[in-house]
């Protein structure tokens, strides 16, 4: 069977998604509200999801290895977050005001997440990222950011820099290239480019943010981070992870609980959540307090406390849930991650080779 004949095949069992393709891409540009979610002929439609699979609009059953963008830790609607958002829709679903649902997994996540010693919430880990960037840039009052190259970080226009080939082309039309003036990008686990950069900007850099398992799936080399870490103290950089992906999936405690460094922020989102939408900053206090609009006025503040469902109940309420069920199961829940993901890699490998095709399997967890 070759792509023509699954594509044919695709095709004759979803004609209700293409229709529904048909009537989005009137209304929707590309027809989508995700550029990831698109692909030919055209998307299938989910109308229900449990467990390991999806359902579309014609009734065809998915094994899910997507898992809502890897947000899914549990799976589709698993019981402990569905009852407890039950319960807490009976109360609200939106307040606007300060909760106490907030306060709890601020400290669960003080509690779990190595480096954390505040926390703030919003949305979306592309507001976590930005956030923390002009965190790092507050506290040392520099400019200069250095990223990893491909490395991606949502679509906030500082970091949307050098993620895809060809490099020497922008991301994105509509960003100047005087926003990203103050922006380096450097090869990932190359502690030497780390080097050269900090010596040749010397007393410029704010902060280094990295993936410690770049875009998902390969994984930072234990030294490499190790020494990220030496070089950023002593050069008074902000070490930044952004654990968007692997927070609580690497281990409970993060990419910095499984590879035993600890940043001095970290951005998280998705798993955090419990499938609703999140994003987080937590790091040391020093650091994280110059968000604090007690402390500091116009002119001083750092503003990061944007976001009108920041921290809403019900995020909280699914947050909650699925970290607490994580914390209590930690060694089942884990062991069969790690053991579910050798076992795809292995198979996956095995079909490649097979089929004679070049490739290459890696990842963690």
């Amino acid at each position: 069977m070759n792509l023509g004949d699954v594509t044919s095949r695709y095709m004759e069992r979803t004609p209700g998604s293409r229709l529904l393709y048909e009537r989005a891409v009137k209304v929707i540009p590309g027809g989508v509200s995700h550029n990831i979610r698109f692909f030919d002929p055209y998307p299938f439609y989910t109308v229900k999801a449990k467990g390991a699979y999806i359902w579309d609009v014609d009734g065809n059953r998915y094994c899910d290895y997507w898992m809502g963008h890897t947000g899914l830790i549990l799976g589709h609607s698993p019981d402990v977050v569905v009852d407890a958002l039950m319960k807490q829709i009976e109360y609200g679903t939106h307040f606007g005001t300060a909760n106490k649902l907030e306060l709890e997994l601020a400290e669960k996540v003080i509690e779990i997440v190595p480096c954390a010693e505040m926390v703030r919430f919003c949305n979306s880990g592309t507001e976590a990222t930005m956030y923390a960037v002009r965190l790092a840039r507050a506290y040392t009052g520099r400019k200069r950011i250095v990223k990893i190259t491909g490395g991606w970080h949502g679509g906030n226009t500082l970091l949307n820099k050098c993620v895809s080939l060809p490099l020497d082309k922008p991301e994105s039309t509509g960003i100047a290239p005087e926003e990203q003036m103050y922006v380096d990008a450097i090869p990932f686990n190359d502690l030497e480019a780390f080097r050269r950069i900090l010596s040749d900007k010397r007393g410029e850099i704010a902060c280094i943010i990295v993936e410690p398992m770049l875009k998902g799936c390969i994984p930072a080399d234990r030294e490499y981070l190790k020494g990220l870490r030496e070089e950023s103290s002593r050069n008074d950089v902000v070490l930044i992870f952004d654990e968007v992906i692997t927070g609580f999936r690497l281990s409970l405690g993060g990419a910095e609980e499984y590879y035993n460094v600890e940043a001095d922020m970290v951005t998280m989102g998705k798993i955090l959540g419990g499938g609703l939408p999140i994003g987080a900053v937590a790091g040391v206090s020093d650091i994280m307090e110059r968000a604090n609009p007690r402390k500091y006025g116009k002119g001083e503040l750092c503003w990061i406390g944007g976001g009108t469902f920041s921290a809403n109940p019900l995020t909280m309420t699914a947050g909650l849930a699925t970290i607490r069920f994580l914390e209590e199961n930690k060694e089942r829940v884990y062991g069969k991650i790690g053991r579910l993901g050798d076992e795809a890699r292995k198979q996956i490998d095995k079909l490649f080779r097979d089929h004679g095709i070049k490739h290459s399997v890696v990842g963690l967890g």
